[in-house]
């Protein structure tokens, strides 16, 4: 009898364990601005792979692709108002609620690798500005990823600056429009999801979409076959962030264990995305019928001279804005890196 109840004990043992295991003490969605089957949306779900793995369970994020429950634009109030709980998203989108995101988010010509950016979030003062700009808003910053220098899909051959006359190109909220309308093309506000119908509808001539793989993934290079690679123009800041009393409300271990995974997805998401980067580049090389065309370095710094003279316009829009714009210079100067 003793033995009969021994093994029923252990298994009901066995049993409850293996659900304390499974069971989650916190269950997430978190929306992503990037399509379901893109490179950087498989990257970023294997994150809330890692995350559940690293907190023994306890955190579980479902991560939805661009669109699913609110449009891109709309994740901010949604997980202020308990709908989401956190997004993966471009910081540009929010650029109408205080101009100080426009800069934040996209310091055109700013950057020349991640890591650059990289050290201005985690060390230069970023992060705390983006908490400072976030939290009136209900959100907390957990930590920034990009894609990296993003590729740039045309239509038309660009060969530089001069190019750039009024072609009608998609751009995200804020000054990544006002850079490209200075440099005197004309932008249109669409979101990523729309980018393939409008260049193949010729609504658009270029776009201003996200890394050369994920472009080819998409199948943007196929309909316009004049991409520039490596980008001049654009590193978008992505923040992982979640609702800000959520976050209040998580153990010190498990805020500690979500920073350090956003700061490994931000140098995953990098390498992996410019290895399939090469690999999409040599592709298209092979085929011979998409035309790459890599900017002149003079060319280059004609364009960054354009969007520093927009830094320096956002910066007067309000006092958030300001802030940024002190701290991103002042970053830039100390690392030599701004002239």
């Amino acid at each position: 009898m003793k033995t009969i109840l021994g093994a029923a004990f252990a298994v009901a043992l066995a049993a409850s364990t293996s659900l304390s295991a499974h069971a989650a003490d916190y269950e997430w969605k978190f929306q992503s601005s990037d399509n379901s089957g893109t490179p950087t949306f498989e990257i970023d779900q294997e994150w809330t792979k890692r995350v559940e793995e690293m907190t023994n369970g306890r955190i579980k994020i479902e991560l939805l692709p661009v669109g699913s429950i609110v449009e891109h634009a709309e994740t901010q109030d949604a997980i202020a108002a308990g709908i989401l709980d956190g997004h993966i998203t471009d910081v540009s989108y929010f650029s109408g609620k205080d101009p100080a995101f426009s800069l934040i988010a996209n310091p055109i010509g700013a950057w020349a690798d991640p890591q650059q950016m990289f050290r201005f979030i985690n060390y230069g003062g970023g992060k705390e500005l983006m908490n400072k700009l976030e939290e009136p808003y209900g959100l907390h910053f957990i930590g920034a990823i990009t894609p990296g220098l993003e590729a740039f899909v045309s239509s038309v051959p660009l060969n530089g600056v001069a190019d750039l006359k009024g072609l009608k190109v998609r751009a995200p909220e804020g000054m990544v429009q006002e850079v490209f309308a200075a440099a005197g093309a004309a932008p249109v506000n669409i979101p990523q999801s729309e980018v393939y119908t409008s260049l193949d509808k010729k609504v658009i001539d270029a776009a201003d979409a996200t890394v050369y793989a994920t472009n080819s993934a998409m199948g943007l290079n196929d309909i316009a076959k004049h991409p520039v690679y490596p980008g001049f123009h654009s590193m978008p800041l992505v923040e992982v962030s979640m609702n800000k009393e959520k976050w209040d409300a998580l153990p010190k271990d498990l805020q500690e264990i979500l920073t350090v995974s956003v700061r490994d997805l931000s140098q995953d998401l990098v390498a992996r995305l410019q290895m399939k980067d090469r690999e999409a580049v040599a592709k298209d090389q092979a085929k011979g019928d998409i035309q790459i065309t890599n900017w002149s370095d003079e060319e280059r710094a004609k364009f960054r001279a354009i969007a520093m003279k927009q830094w320096q316009k956002v910066a007067e829009r309000s006092d958030n804005a300001k802030e940024v714009y002190e701290t991103l210079t002042k970053y830039l100067k100390a690392q030599g890196l701004l002239k």
